[in-house]
């Protein structure tokens, strides 16, 4: 006695075993195409990335001690830049413009203090043939120098404001006098005491 066929539901349908196979096979080549879709789609783009000492370690010696050189160079111009805005600011006593642009130079000193003793740590690094030391020295010039032109771009903004502008902490209280009148101003009271006499009689009948 030969044996029922199988039959498999799916979707409420029956099929037989021939009809499965097909099904299977259909199944296996739409996630065959799903999955090489998935492997050639493109890949959103890296986020950018510091400057790091691996890549400064692809720049020369030579190009590294020139590089540091100039960054100090371009550091200390706009070090003398801001002092004039500096002096400005004092010259036209606007207290608000003055601290803004105290705050900003305070701030290119350090970074120019430490590229230079960055570049002294470069050219030392570089005479001992020190691959690691000189691109960490360097890196940290170029890193300064970006901050230096950042600095230089939000002294332009601290000239450019208002020289009434107030600060945002700070509280106005207002004393009222006591020796004001009461009663609502624009509704004045009547004036008493005053009395209204009839004109006279003429003489004339």
């Amino acid at each position: 006695m030969t044996p029922p066929a199988r039959l498999s539901s799916v979707g409420g349908m029956h099929r037989g075993p021939g009809e499965d196979m097909r099904y299977i096979g259909v199944l296996v080549m739409v996630l065959a195409s799903g999955l090489a879709l998935a492997q050639t789609a493109p890949r959103p783009p890296p986020a950018p990335v510091a400057l790091s000492a691996e890549k400064a370690s692809d720049v020369p010696d030579t190009q590294k001690l020139e590089r540091s050189s100039k960054a100090i160079g371009s550091m200390r111009e706009v070090l003398r830049d801001v002092l004039s805005k500096l002096e400005e600011a004092r010259r036209a006593k606007d207290v608000v413009k003055l601290n803004c642009v105290n705050e900003k130079l305070t701030q290119i000193k350090g970074l120019l203090r430490i590229s230079e003793q960055s570049d002294v740590s470069l050219q030392e690094a570089v005479s001992t043939r020190d691959p690691t030391s000189s691109a960490h020295e360097y890196t940290k010039v170029m890193i300064a120098q970006q901050k230096v032109a950042q600095l230089r771009t939000e002294v332009e903004k601290c000239i450019g404001q208002l020289a009434f502008q107030a600060d945002e902490n700070m509280a106005v209280e207002v004393e009222e006098p006591t020796n004001l009148p009461g009663g609502d101003p624009t509704q004045p009271a009547p004036v008493e005491g005053i009395v209204v006499r009839p004109p006279p009689a003429s003489a004339v009948q």
